[in-house]
């Protein structure tokens, strides 16, 4: 149990490190107005709070810096919740939600860029998975003779595209056909079972109409042949390498390495609880980011987990600012997709 005085202590050195990315010093801690300590008491209380391993002590400094441990107490223990303080955060939030947006991706990307910008780190959006949605309208649309493009819109106003190859010989009445007896029927169905149902639910009812439904099938089939897509989304992909902290040729080899495999982000970023996640260094379980904070807040349509908004930074991280700007734009994100959604019913 730390003593109120190893609080505020431990409290200036990660708010002082955060800021200047420098060990800090007992001298410095005792010029802080909130702090009332001389520097030696300070100092014995920095050694104590080291063998706590709170703190820790770069080679060649006297100053100290924050251990891991040191900076998961700091957020679990010594940030309060506030409101975004910056006025123009908000202003800059909200413009993105004033607008007439009419698809999930247009409203993921700009929160992604939107959020880099705000916080100077690396922002990562996961998209709703198709999969995990249902068809609300199919649409064919004829490019040549022999080819058209196949629009799948699902229930979250999410967009998908597949080309496709038009049978030789069918009709396009006969296309339309099918298509107004897909959406009638299938209305509703999950992607994941969309294509069994194609062929369990409405295969009799094509045969009934359609002279050369098995090619009719073939191509619908084609349509809804999609492997599972995790969607990732970043901003400021390149914002990390601007810290310090990776000066490392190493480090930045080893980040562009993880940014590239996408079920990996995946893995690290999806959280299915609510609210806001910290994970700090060692506990994302990845080598790769060993130094780093992921910052995480989901979002939801009606209640259903959608998607997940973070953040990746050094561990000497603006946390305060980070969670109250991530908080605000997952809850603005949640309530406009929320409204996309009913209006795609």
């Amino acid at each position: 149990m730390l003593t109120e005085r190893q609080l505020l202590i431990l409290k200036a050195i990660v708010d002082d490190y955060i800021r200047s990315a420098e060990p800090v010093g007992s001298r410095s801690v005792s010029k802080r107005e909130d702090i009332s300590y001389s520097p030696a008491t300070i100092r014995n209380e920095m050694a104590d709070l080291e063998e706590l391993g709170y703190l820790e002590k770069p080679h060649s400094s006297a100053g100290r810096i924050p251990s891991q441990k040191g900076y998961r107490y700091y957020v679990d223990n010594l940030l309060s919740p506030e409101e975004i303080e910056e006025k123009s955060d908000i202003i800059d939030i909200k413009s993105l939600f004033v607008q007439k947006i009419h698809q999930v991706e247009q409203v993921i990307e700009q929160s992604a860029q939107i959020l880099s910008n705000l916080t100077s780190y690396t922002s990562i959006v996961l998209g709703p998975e198709v999969f995990e949605t249902a068809l609300q309208h199919l649409q064919i649309i004829p490019l040549t003779q022999d080819s058209a493009v196949a629009i799948i819109v699902t229930d979250t106003g999410h967009v998908e595209k597949q080309a496709i190859t038009i049978p030789e010989g069918m009709k396009l009445a006969d296309i339309e056909m099918m298509v107004n007896i897909l959406n009638d029927r299938l209305r509703g169905v999950s992607m994941l079972e969309l294509r069994s149902k194609i062929f369990s639910e409405v295969g009799d009812v094509l045969k009934m109409h359609i002279a050369n439904y098995k090619d009719m099938m073939k191509m619908f089939d084609q349509s809804f042949k999609q492997e599972k897509n995790d969607k990732v989304f970043f901003g400021g992909k390149t914002n990390i390498f601007s810290q310090p902290e990776f000066r490392d040729v190493e480090k930045v080899r080893q980040l562009l390495e993880m940014f590239e495999e996408k079920k990996l982000i995946h893995q690290i970023f999806r959280s299915e609880n609510t609210g806001i996640t910290v994970k700090i260094g060692q506990e994302n379980n990845l080598e790769a980011i060993d130094h780093c904070s992921v910052i995480t807040a989901t979002y939801t349509v009606d209640g259903k987990h959608l998607g997940t908004i973070g953040i990746l930074g050094p561990t000497r991280m603006e946390y305060r600012r980070v969670i109250s700007v991530l908080d605000y734009l997952s809850k603005g994100m949640t309530h406009t997709l929320t409204n996309l959604y009913q209006r795609n019913k």
